[in-house]
């Protein structure tokens, strides 16, 4: 099982920055795909960004390209999410997850296995 600690949120202004870091347990960290998540108050979970086990393969849902990047250090079992023109529709918890699953990174919350507690993003206008 894998173990994932999220950190990095906090309340930033329309148009600030922030990078979100998700630490991850378990020796085959190397082995998982990597997403980000974010679920808003009433409302579901939505898919953010994925990153493939190698790094070398990423993906963004529509609403963050341009904006976020996805990355990760393997040496570290860490991935990263940089959040750069925030807006204040991004404000929600922000969840990582592995997969074995979804090696097309489709997104699909499903195909994820193991969550975190989230990290709280507030964007204020």
């Amino acid at each position: 099982q894998v173990q994932l600690v999220e950190s990095g949120g906090g309340l930033v202004q329309a148009g600030d920055s922030l990078r979100l870091s998700c630490a991850a347990s378990g020796r085959t960290f190397s082995s998982y795909g990597m997403a980000w998540f974010r679920q808003a108050p009433g409302k579901e979970r939505e898919f953010v960004a994925a990153i493939s086990w190698s790094g070398a393969n990423t993906k963004y849902a529509d609403s963050v390209k341009g904006r976020f990047t996805i990355s990760r250090d393997n040496t570290k079992n860490t991935v990263y999410l940089q959040m750069n023109s925030l807006k204040p529709e991004d404000t929600a918890v922000y969840y990582c997850a592995p997969t074995t699953r979804d090696p097309n990174l489709s997104g699909s919350p499903r195909l994820y296995d193991y969550w975190g507690q989230g990290t709280q993003v507030t964007v204020s206008s």
